[in-house]
């Protein structure tokens, strides 16, 4: 087992867990594992009402990352203002595709997964399976969107709004 460098993160910061999006470390503590002790990143994702449990030595393996920088969640709001690209792949291959990009945890693939599944009043319907994604995708970018810019969730929607509405216009 190699050392990995000890990630740089403190209790009340606020991290990017791929899996799960935005959570907030609440503490570090030390338990007792099937015989060794472990030191361990407690997360809560407030939302979700999910508390979670990352060791120390394995957050930077697992993709935890500290929340992106103003620079990149520019970047990915400039990226929603892009023309869609829709591969013409199956639909199933198309969904792994942005399933992926969304647990990467990526803010910029996230912003990707967005920008290609978000649909004006005129353009046809999206399915369930389409929906679900475009919604997973769209949560994570507004959540982080709110926790670096320091604004609440419903002033990072409007802002996320306005940005896919300018680019319809």
């Amino acid at each position: 087992m190699t050392k990995t460098k000890k990630p740089e993160f403190r209790p009340n910061e606020f991290v990017v867990y791929p899996a799960h999006g935005v959570g907030r470390i609440i503490s570090i503590e030390e338990q007792e594992i099937a015989g060794f002790k472990l030191e361990l990143f407690v997360i809560t994702f407030e939302k979700d009402k999910m508390t979670l449990r990352v060791p120390t030595h394995k957050a930077v393996e697992v993709g935890m990352r500290q929340l992106s920088s103003p620079d990149i969640v520019t970047k990915a709001l400039d990226t929603l203002k892009g023309k869609a690209r829709v591969k013409r792949a199956m639909w199933s291959r198309r969904a792994q595709e942005y399933e992926q990009k969304i647990n990467s945890g990526d803010l910029l693939s996230i912003a990707e997964v967005v920008r290609d599944l978000h649909r004006t009043d005129d353009q046809r319907e999206q399915s369930y399976s389409e929906r679900q994604l475009y919604e997973a995708a769209l949560e994570r970018l507004t959540r982080e969107v709110a926790a670096v810019a320091g604004v609440d969730e419903a002033g990072a929607q409007k802002k996320v709004d306005d940005v896919l509405l300018s680019r319809a216009a």
